[in-house]
C-alpha cells in the first residue's frame, strides 16, 4: 500500500492508519513533464471534448474545422488539435466506502476491475482511491493491472459509529459517526497526485455523491480538477426500489461536477447498469478529442465553451479555466 507525503505544500493522501494533516487548499503545481501527442506549453488550454449525436452515439473523425472555442462568448483561434485515440491516459478511481454503498461495493469490485483491465493500453497508468471518514491511496499510478485488481479488491465498508473516526486519515472527522469526504478525495486526487501528471487525465467516481464531513468545499473540489486539467465522470450508485443501502443521493451535486469539468454523470441502480456505465466512461476515453488555444494571462477564471459546426452535435467539455498571471 502507498502512502502520498507532504509535497510542496500540497495535502498528502495516507493509507488506513497513517499520519493526520489539516487541509489548506492551495494551487496544483503546474506539471513539469510532457505527454507525447498533447501540447504543453506555457499559457496554452488543453481541452478535452466528447462528441455526440442526436442517438447519442460517439462522434469520430471530426476534423479542427469542425470546431469552436469561445471564451467568455468570444471565438478564440484554435491553436492545437488532436483526435488521436492512443495517447496515453492518467486515471484515477475514487471509490465511496461510505455505510451506503455497502449492497453495492462486491458490483463495484468486479465492475472495477474489469474496466481498468478493459480501459488501459500500453502507456497508460492508474490509481486506486477510497473514501468514507477519511481519504486512503491504496494504490499508487502504474501500469500493473495485478496491483490495480488488489488495490480495488482491498475496499472495505466502513460504518463506524461514535463520536470517534476509528480510521484516522489525513482528513479525519471527529464530530460524526459517519463520513463520506468526497470533496476532500476530489481535491486530493487533483491538487496532490494529478497535478504532476500530464496528457490526458480522468477521474471516475463511484458514489451517491452525497458529501458528509469534508474540510474542502464542493467549489474548491472543481476547481482542484479544473486547474490540473481533469475530466471528472460520476457513476452514481444509489438507491431505488429497495436497492442498495439507505441514505441520501446528490445528482445535482454529481451533474456539477462533471458538467464543469467535461465528464459524464451516469445513473446506476443495478449491477448490470453498473456495467453499462463503465463501457460508456470506457468508450469516452478512447474517443477524445484535444483542442488547444492560448490562454488570457490575468490569473481570473473564464468560462469556456466548445461547439461544432454542425448544431446537431453536442459536445462534452469543461466550461471553464484559472488562467495564468503574466
Amino acid at each position: 500500500m502507498c502512502a502520498g507525503l507532504f509535497a510542496a505544500g500540497l495535502l498528502a493522501l495516507a493509507p488506513r492508519g497513517g499520519s493526520q494533516a489539516s487541509p489548506t487548499p492551495q494551487q496544483p503545481q503546474e506539471p513539469s513533464s510532457q505527454e507525447p501527442g498533447i501540447r504543453r506549453e506555457v499559457g496554452l488550454v488543453n481541452i478535452f471534448a466528447t462528441v455526440r449525436n442526436k442517438n447519442k452515439r460517439i462522434v469520430t473523425g471530426l476534423k479542427k474545422e469542425d470546431f469552436k472555442i469561445l471564451e467568455d462568448n468570444t471565438e478564440q483561434k484554435i491553436a492545437f488539435f488532436s483526435a488521436e485515440s492512443a495517447l496515453p491516459i492518467t486515471i484515477g478511481m475514487l471509490i465511496d466506502t461510505s455505510g451506503s454503498e455497502e449492497h453495492m461495493i462486491g458490483a463495484i469490485q468486479d465492475g472495477g476491475s474489469r474496466f481498468l483491465s478493459r480501459v488501459m493500453r500500453k502507456g497508460d497508468e492508474a490509481m486506486v482511491i477510497s473514501f468514507d471518514l477519511d481519504v486512503d491511496l491504496l494504490s499508487d499510478f502504474t501500469d500493473d493491472r495485478s496491483q490495480l485488481e488488489r488495490a480495488i479488491r482491498r475496499t472495505r465498508i466502513n460504518t463506524a459509529g461514535g463520536n470517534v473516526a476509528v480510521t484516522p486519515g489525513p482528513l479525519p472527522t471527529s464530530t460524526a459517526p459517519n463520513g463520506t469526504h468526497l470533496y476532500d478525495a476530489i481535491y486530493l486526487a487533483c491538487a496532490d497526485k494529478l497535478a504532476s501528471e500530464a496528457g490526458r487525465k480522468a477521474i471516475v467516481i463511484l458514489t451517491d455523491a452525497e458529501d458528509v464531513g469534508s474540510k474542502l468545499r464542493l467549489e474548491e473540489a472543481i476547481e482542484a480538477a479544473q486547474r490540473t486539467d481533469t475530466v471528472v465522470h460520476v457513476l452514481l450508485i444509489h438507491e431505488r426500489g429497495g436497492f442498495g443501502f439507505g441514505g441520501g443521493w446528490r445528482p445535482d451535486v454529481a451533474k456539477k461536477i462533471t458538467d464543469e469539468t467535461g465528464g459524464r454523470m451516469i445513473d446506476v441502480t443495478s449491477e448490470k447498469r453498473l456495467e453499462e456505465a463503465f463501457d460508456q466512461i470506457s468508450e469516452e476515453l478512447r474517443n477524445e478529442y484535444t483542442l488547444g488555444y492560448y490562454a488570457s494571462r490575468d490569473g481570473k477564471f473564464h468560462k469556456i465553451k466548445v461547439e461544432t459546426v454542425n448544431k446537431d452535435l453536442k459536445v462534452m467539455a469543461r466550461k471553464g479555466y484559472y488562467a495564468p498571471k503574466s
